[in-house]
């Protein structure tokens, strides 16, 4: 079919790999001139179909990094998001965390930072650290 014979009607398709699972799926999203998903292509299974539908919507990450830590035995902590943030935020999370500092001791679970960026997603520390 050329470019002449497409019609407004046509989907649009985007693609995406899926990451829900180790199977790595290959999708395919059929979306319409509304931006309504008409069809998800190439999952293996419910997870891609999901995956699919909120990658193309509105896509999301969890991040993990760390942030400097006073007082302990390392001079870094790791830590992550305790949901998925906006794909769009990820640098600019980053950026924040670079900023943050915490005081040892912290355990692992500990909230270091309440709704970053204004996500309702808090930031807890991802392992022990002990005073030194």
């Amino acid at each position: 079919m050329t470019a002449e014979e497409t019609s407004a009607d046509d989907p649009t398709t985007f693609a995406y790999l899926c990451i829900g699972c180790p199977l790595g799926c290959r999708l395919e999203v059929d979306e319409d001139d509304h931006g309504d998903i008409l069809e998800v292509r190439g999952s293996s299974c419910r997870k891609g179909d999901r995956y699919a539908a909120q990658e193309h919507t509105d896509p999301r990450r969890g991040v993990t990094t760390t942030v400097a830590i006073s007082g302990g035995l390392w001079p870094r902590l790791p830590v992550k998001t305790t949901s998925d943030i906006p794909r769009d935020q990820v640098l600019a999370a980053c950026e924040a965390l670079r900023l943050v500092r915490v005081d040892a001791p912290v355990k692992m679970g500990d909230v270091l930072v309440q709704d970053l960026l204004g996500t309702g997603c808090d930031v807890v520390a991802t392992r022990d650290m002990n005073a030194t």
